[in-house]
């Protein structure tokens, strides 16, 4: 058993990989079992990452050498040390990354199983799926600068097929080549920022670069190199242009996993601001160009959202937008690390920042899936085109106001949990940027209010039945969590949220957890 708990974290990467390659196999046999095949890797993976959660808060910072029986800390972990191998470093932050993906995941092949019954390609679907998520769990659990860079990969072909899925008359398929484009030139642009450090220090595990930086001009150049490729991935404005195409095009469940996807480069992101560079970096600047790109994420997501008629790019835009409170959150936080200010309140505003990155994944999610189902009865994702659906497809309505509510933080689902942190801590470090914030929710009420009065309210104009059950599952997974840690926010701040934060703000136990001073 103390061999199993301690091969978790390879077990939570290799379980999804290993059975994405296994899918096609098992889908030429029997299609029933092919879904049981991969709702169980999505299950096991996700027990799995639960388990490592308890881990992380009971026993610390997990490493995990692939290849060797057993972390020696008296070797540097860099190649100079011992043989180039794969370092896993799973933190708290990095655990409560490894679960949200693993539940959005789950909640969205559930709901797939259904929703692309009888589409050709099928089992390359799974297959794509679970590869997505062995890429998304493998950028938020390496240690590695260069292996990050692996699975950024391994997650960018494997989203780029799965955009491409439903060809469209050819639409999706050019959204799959712009996501693909920005992809290979955000992954470029971050492998060169780890050859110069590289060339500088010797080393590729994050905690022995960080252990030697010295923040020189190259370094700051490489800062500069990393900020703009992962916020590029992750969909902040102004690099936010594939988001619409990608988000829009994409079958329901895959816009839902999406976003956890740009979210992993969003952990990347705040991972090399606080673990790899740190206070020996200007945290003030780096803070507030955090907080900028927020703030542009905010404001330019809603505004667009609010002309939009599909109902896809909508919801597009308003991921972007929401991305802005996490990037507004953490960078009060990092604009006021090594202060005074930062317990007061910066870490309530990066708490309330990385809550965010959770409720958002479910309540996005959960909209995603919403308007698959819409589309999967209507053949359309046109908002003109739609209406009076709340006659028949109860459950999906339902489902759907409880989405829109959150994402504009209505008490009490999760949302307002999130948000109400960043209100309160933003507040006390400038008023202005808080007021901004509120606003941003009540236009981003407006927008949802508009898409509920277009395709659910009204006359019925369709004779359409409720989706399945299997795409209903999909989203009451989802729905459960918002309620949860809207009702009780408390029990994901105490063992998600509050560990993940201080995981992140604590460079130096980070560094030690990994080189075996602690």
């Amino acid at each position: 058993m103390t061999e199993f708990i301690h091969h978790i974290p390879a077990l939570i990467i290799v379980i999804p990989l290993l059975w994405g390659f296994a899918t096609p196999l098992i889908g030429r046999l029997s299609k029933k079992g092919m879904y049981a095949w991969v709702v169980t890797a999505l299950a096991i993976t996700e027990a799995l990452t639960i388990a490592q959660i308890y881990l992380v808060l009971t026993q610390g910072t997990q490493v995990y050498v692939m290849g060797g029986a057993t972390y020696n800390t008296t070797i540097p972990p860099d190649s100079g040390g011992i043989p180039v191998r794969i370092i896993l470093t799973v933190d708290a932050f990095s655990a409560f990354m490894a679960f949200t993906a693993a539940t959005v995941t789950l909640a969205g092949g559930i709901y797939s199983i259904t929703s692309e019954e009888g589409t050709s390609g099928e089992s390359m679907y799974y297959t794509l799926l679970l590869l997505m998520l062995s890429g998304m769990l493998g950028m938020v659990m390496t240690g590695d600068l260069f292996n990050f860079f692996v699975f950024l990969e391994i997650n960018s072909l494997a989203s780029a097929g799965l955009i491409a899925y439903r060809v469209g008359k050819g639409i999706s398929v050019e959204a799959a080549f712009k996501y693909a484009i920005i992809s290979s030139v955000g992954a470029l642009i971050y492998l060169f920022g780890v050859g110069i450090l590289y060339g500088e220090y010797d080393a590729l595990n994050l905690a022995m670069v960080a252990s030697r930086m010295q923040f020189t001009g190259l370094d700051k150049v490489v800062m500069a190199l990393f900020t703009v490729a992962l916020a590029m991935k992750a969909g902040s404005v102004p690099l936010h242009y594939w988001v619409p195409d990608a988000y829009g095009k994409a079958p329901g469940a895959i816009s839902a996993i999406l976003v956890t996807a740009s979210q992993a480069s969003l952990y990347a992101l705040f991972r090399v601001c606080f673990s790899l560079f740190g206070l020996g970096s200007n945290t003030l600047t780096t803070g507030w160009f955090l907080i900028s790109l927020g703030l542009l994420s905010m404001f330019v997501g809603v505004t667009m959202a609010l002309i939009q008629t599909d109902i896809k790019r909508l919801m597009a835009y308003h991921a972007i937008s929401q991305t802005g409170y996490m990037l507004l959150g953490v960078g009060v936080g990092l604009a006021t690390l090594g202060t005074a200010a930062f317990s007061q309140y910066g870490l309530q505003a990066m708490e309330g920042g990385i809550f965010h990155i959770i409720n958002h994944a479910m309540y996005k999610g959960l909209l995603f899936l919403t308007a698959g189902a819409v589309i999967y009865r209507l053949g359309t994702s046109d908002l003109n085109k739609m209406g009076g659906l709340a006659h028949n497809m109860k459950y999906t309505t339902v489902f759907f106001m409880i989405g829109a509510l959150s994402i504009a933080g209505i008490p009490p689902f999760n949302g307002f949990a999130s948000k109400l942190m960043i209100y309160e801590s933003t507040y006390l470090f400038n008023p202005i940027l808080s007021i901004i914030a509120i606003v941003v929710s009540v236009l981003t009420l407006a927008s949802f209010v508009k898409v509920f009065h277009s395709a659910f309210m009204g006359p019925k104009l369709y004779d359409v039945k409720e989706v399945p059950k299997a795409m209903l599952v999909g989203m009451a997974i989802l729905t459960s969590l918002i309620i949860l840690f809207g009702l009780f926010p408390n029990i994901a701040i105490q063992y998600l949220v509050g560990p993940a934060a201080k995981a992140l703000a604590n460079q130096a136990a980070y560094i030690s957890s990994v080189m075996g001073g602690a």
